[in-house]
């Protein structure tokens, strides 16, 4: 089975989120896309510190009328920070016969040298690195940290980075939807509408239980 995994705080998950989903879910013609809400970030403070649950509900509303779609409490299950290889991990243990696909953001691909044991992250699974508003990735090989850059070879015809593990990097261009989580929590803590930049079940859900204001 051919597995796309979609990390993130997802406070709230937006569109822009889904969108991303289905397109690497189209590209790359995956079974599924796992998003998995992060219970203890290690990049970025929590906002507001919304829990865990709480998040995980707005996915699965967001994601409940797509097949191909489904959401994982795995960062939850685990005490510590949510780092992305021990994710992993936890997942080719539990899908050994899945071929994975990390989905990241162009602007933690120019970061992933600051990740925890990221050398480790393509010795596991393919990585798509998909285009986000500030953060163009003209060339996957110059993005590449500097230690491991030898370890790839690009094929221009396919445009990837093939590692020397067999897993691939991909660049994902043309899903550069601005819209961001931190815009939407203003917009909803002010009173104003959050109405086409998260799905309907989640607006609701945020207004039912006043996520974000200050009475929430």
């Amino acid at each position: 089975m051919k597995t796309g995994i979609l990390g993130g705080t997802f406070n709230p998950i937006h569109l822009a989120h889904l969108r991303i989903a289905e397109e690497v879910r189209d590209r790359f013609a995956l079974d599924r896309v796992i998003f998995i809400p992060a219970a203890a970030p290690p990049h970025k403070p929590m906002a507001g510190e919304l829990p865990f649950e709480t998040r995980c509900k707005m996915v699965r509303r967001a994601t409940v009328d797509n097949p191909a779609f489904a959401v994982s409490d795995i960062e939850g299950r685990r005490a510590g920070k949510s780092y992305s290889i021990d994710t992993l991990r936890e997942l080719r243990r539990e899908h050994p016969g899945d071929e994975f696909f990390f989905i990241i953001g162009s602007d933690s691909f120019l970061d992933i040298g600051s990740w925890r044991e990221y050398t480790a992250i393509f010795d596991a699974c393919n990585i798509v690195v998909v285009e986000r508003p500030g953060a163009e990735v003209p060339d996957l090989t110059t993005a590449l940290p500097v230690a491991i850059a030898s370890q790839f070879c690009y094929h221009d015809a396919e445009k990837r980075l093939a590692h020397r593990s067999g897993y691939s990097v991909y660049h994902l261009a043309g899903v550069p939807l601005d819209i961001s989580s931190s815009a939407i929590r203003t917009l909803a803590r002010l009173g104003r509408s959050i109405r086409y930049l998260v799905p309907e079940r989640v607006e609701h859900y945020i207004k039912e239980q006043r996520i974000y204001t200050d009475a929430g």
